[in-house]
């Protein structure tokens, strides 16, 4: 699409937009998803990924007909690449997020805006050792208990097994890392100018 500097570094700019017929399958009846654009910044001398941005606009219909807009953009920078068995990993970063609500009514209209900044102290891959259930996925994201219970039927784990000579249905490269304490800035912008910012430190 063109090209841009970050941070003394020349990068290609890739830029994906989500076709109408995409968009249309992942809305719903109360929500409506009008856009969805992804740029990819890449080092012309690495190739690597350097930046990404990523911006949602939805519509939110509410019962009197007046309908709320969501725009929602992310933008990550990432940094200091290291090789850890033959692969390039980002090791640190900073992601901005971005929510800007909108609608009929200005007296809604409000912007909030968080930063965050990561890094990573250690990576190695294939751990000896190290079993299946460190890999689960939160709570919050496991399927349903019968989901679950078809899954367990079809296909036993035991520390990183699969019974039968079963296969999983994707390759994935077993990976150990260590994330250091990172700092998250919140700040809430309301239509007066007037900032509400909060910092905490998580560890």
């Amino acid at each position: 699409m063109g090209e841009k500097k970050i941070n003394d570094e020349d990068c290609f700019i890739l830029k994906l937009e989500a076709e109408p017929s995409t968009l249309k399958a992942r809305s719903s009846s109360n929500v409506e998803i009008i856009r969805h654009t992804v740029w990819g910044c890449f080092s012309q001398r690495t190739g690597l990924l350097i930046q990404l941005e990523d911006s949602h606009l939805l519509r939110i219909k509410a019962q009197d007909d007046n309908s709320i807009f969501w725009e929602t953009t992310m933008e990550s920078l990432i940094q200091d690449y290291r090789i850890i068995d033959g692969v390039q990993v980002a090791h640190a970063g900073k992601s901005s997020v971005s929510l800007f609500r909108f609608g009929e009514n200005s007296d809604n209209h409000s912007r909030t805006r968080m930063e965050e900044t990561w890094e990573i102290e250690e990576m190695d891959f294939n751990i000896k050792g190290l079993c299946m259930d460190c890999f689960l996925p939160p709570s919050d994201l496991k399927k349903d208990d019968d989901e679950e219970e078809e899954e367990e039927e079809e296909v036993e784990v035991e520390c990183g097994l699969a019974a039968n000579n079963e296969k999983l249905p994707m390759k994935i490269r077993s990976a150990s890392l260590r994330i250091s304490s990172s700092k998250v800035l919140a700040i809430v912008e309301e239509e007066d100018e007037s900032d509400v910012t909060e910092e905490m430190e998580e560890t």
